[in-house]
């Protein structure tokens, strides 16, 4: 009989090991090219992402329509509630790993046929002798049940950790909304400065023209000119005064551009348009080719996805595996209530049960290859958003050099034509040349000043688009951290095992800030050692916290995945920063380890 019943558990065993064999191999990613050692030629030590919107734009009015635009852009709102669906996502996953414990009790009556077993096996009652129950009798209960499903392999805690790096997904894409409604905001500011050098030129061609033609009126008096050249004069003028009330509306529309950004009804902008021509924002610095896998949000975004589907990959990977469930409950049963808290009337249960795949394995394997799918999904958007981060700061960059040589010359010119413009209208006023010659310098000093226009504001918009490549734009605060937006605090709800040092990570990246934060909510949680599930806390931007009670460190940068072997599967590690907001150890996953039957 031992024989027996232990060739039954090995067989057993066998059953329960055999669908991993059958775990199809996971597809490699092909491999990008290898980066550039510099961007358009050229490194530098600093890195203008780094400079805060003060320092890079270093015009109030611009800087506060930005924090503005932060504070109340409704889109951006609807991120940040993007944000707390999935730290809620996060919230779930945390406890599927723990036992599931419920309690309850319940009350019922019952009455039995004498014809059926059940009522004939109670018609010699202990309790009533002799008697049958001829009416309904009561059954009370009540206990706790339990059902834990042993992450033996990991896959609660790694759907957990995948719950966690979508959270890092979700706000490094608000973070790269905020810096593109930041260059949004400040493209659009510039450009209402060149409507204004639109206006102002026109306004100037207008002046110009008037003058000549009071001339070609007197001229013609003094029969030295005919009526044509009266009539030319006029039309001229008339035509830039329909182009002036066009450049009106576009001040409209753009200051309506920058209102809506803001979130606030139509209303003038407010900006100081002169010495538009002569405008230097800053000088751009754009570091090494590294530092933009670090300061792009939108990469940032690309390799936390990265790193949440290889974790679905190994989440994945263990359905082939068997399962242990544990169940289990007690409590009290009795079918008279005055009998309920008797010892006699205590009941329990407890189950386990291995369970594991044999036939028909088709779902197991296609959610396992769609799921390695995905990852090759996440591996070339990777790629294909830092190959278009560099593309976008090198030709932005290129842009910024050729617009800057193009106003030089420009300007050169502009300096040619008004000359010009003087000469012809003194030679005209002489009747030395004909007025076809004053025309046409005007008309070639209004375009040369117009494109000079066209020029310096593409110029500007190169400048902030390439700020906003580097990564740039992000806060305000001169630390530059946690992408919390400022005049917005963010409201964070205390999960079950949080603390303030985990809490200080998740938002600033470093537990350092963990005194500041408990000293920003101290009325809230008079004991920062005590923190309760529900609790409200404020998230206030950095530089808002009390400096003095910030640890002295540097806060740690954010990882960046390894190039994936050839002969390695496709799954990239989960980053470092990940675990800090449950406090756990990363433990190596056995369903990683090398399979003796699949081996075989």
């Amino acid at each position: 009989m031992k024989h027996v019943i232990a060739r039954a558990i090995a067989c057993s065993i066998i059953l329960l090991v055999l669908p991993s064999c059958g775990i199809p191999p996971l597809r490699k990613a092909e491999p990008p090219p290898g980066l550039p050692e510099s961007l358009n030629g050229s490194t530098s030590p600093e890195n203008s992402s780094q400079l805060t919107i003060e320092e890079f734009y270093h015009d109030p009015m611009l800087t506060s329509l930005i924090c503005q635009a932060v504070a109340n852009n409704r889109e951006l709102k609807i991120l940040n509630e993007d944000v707390q669906i999935a730290s809620n996502q996060i919230l779930s996953r945390s406890g599927a790993y723990l036992p599931f414990v419920t309690a309850g009790a319940g009350a019922g009556l019952n009455r039995a046929s004498r014809f059926t077993l059940d009522g004939a096996a109670i018609l010699n009652d202990p309790y009533l002798p002799g008697q049958y129950f001829s009416l309904a009798h009561g059954n009370f209960g009540g206990g706790i049940n339990l059902t834990w499903q042993l992450d033996i392999y990991r896959q609660l805690r790694n759907a957990r950790d995948a719950a966690g790096q979508r959270y890092n997904v979700a706000l490094e894409k608000r973070n790269y909304f905020i810096t593109r409604l930041a260059a949004d905001v400040a493209e659009n500011y510039y450009r209402l400065m060149a409507l204004d050098k639109r206006l102002e030129n026109q306004n100037l061609t207008i002046e110009l023209q008037e003058r000549s033609l009071e001339i070609a009126k007197d001229l013609k008096e003094a029969a030295r000119i005919n009526e044509l050249g009266v009539l030319r004069f006029q039309a001229e003028v008339r035509k830039n005064q329909s182009e002036k009330l066009i450049v009106n509306q576009d001040i409209v529309v753009t200051e309506n551009k920058i209102n809506f950004l803001v979130n606030r009804f139509p209303q003038p902008v407010e900006r100081v348009s002169a010495g538009f021509y002569d405008l230097n924002i800053n000088r751009l610095s754009v570091g090494v080719p590294s530092q933009l896998l670090q300061n792009r949000p939108d990469i940032r975004q690309a390799e936390r996805d990265l790193a949440a589907t290889g974790l679905d990959v190994k989440v994945a990977r263990v359905n082939f595996f068997p399962q242990l469930v544990l169940n289990g409950g007690t409590g009290l049963e009795a079918f008279v209530i005055n009998h309920l808290f008797e010892p006699q009337a205590v009941v329990g249960s407890l189950a386990s049960s291995l369970v594991g795949p044999l036939v028909n394995k088709r779902a197991i394997r296609a959610e396992y290859l769609t799921a390695n799918a995905r990852q090759l999904q996440a591996i070339y958007n990777y790629q294909r958003v830092v190959l278009n981060a560099f593309t976008e700061v090198v030709n932005r960059l290129s842009m910024v050099e050729k617009y800057t040589n193009s106003i030089e010359i420009k300007k050169q010119q502009l300096a040619a034509l008004e000359a010009s413009v003087e000469v012809a209208g003194n030679l005209f006023q002489n009747a030395r040349v004909e007025y076809i010659d004053v025309l046409f310098a005007q008309r070639d000093l209004r375009d040369a000043r117009a494109t000079l226009i066209d020029t310096k504001v593409e110029q500007l918009s190169a400048i902030v688009n390439t700020y906003q490549a580097l990564g740039g734009g992000l806060s305000s605060n001169p630390n530059g951290v946690g992408g919390v937006p400022d005049q917005n605090p963010y409201i964070h709800t205390v999960s079950r095992g949080e603390t303030f040092r985990t809490i200080s990570q998740r938002y600033y990246e470093s537990e350092r800030y963990h005194k500041a934060l408990w000293a920003a909510n101290k009325t809230a949680v008079p004991d920062p050692d005590r923190l309760t599930v529900g609790d409200k806390l404020i998230i206030p931007p950095a530089d808002q916290l009390d400096q003095a009670l910030i640890d002295v460190g540097p806060t740690p940068a954010s990882p960046r995945p390894e190039t994936v072997p050839d002969n390695q599967p496709a799954i990239p590690p989960p980053p470092e920063s990940l675990p800090s907001p449950f406090g756990e150890k990363e433990t190596k996953d056995p369903a990683d380890s090398p399979n003796p039957a699949t081996e075989k």
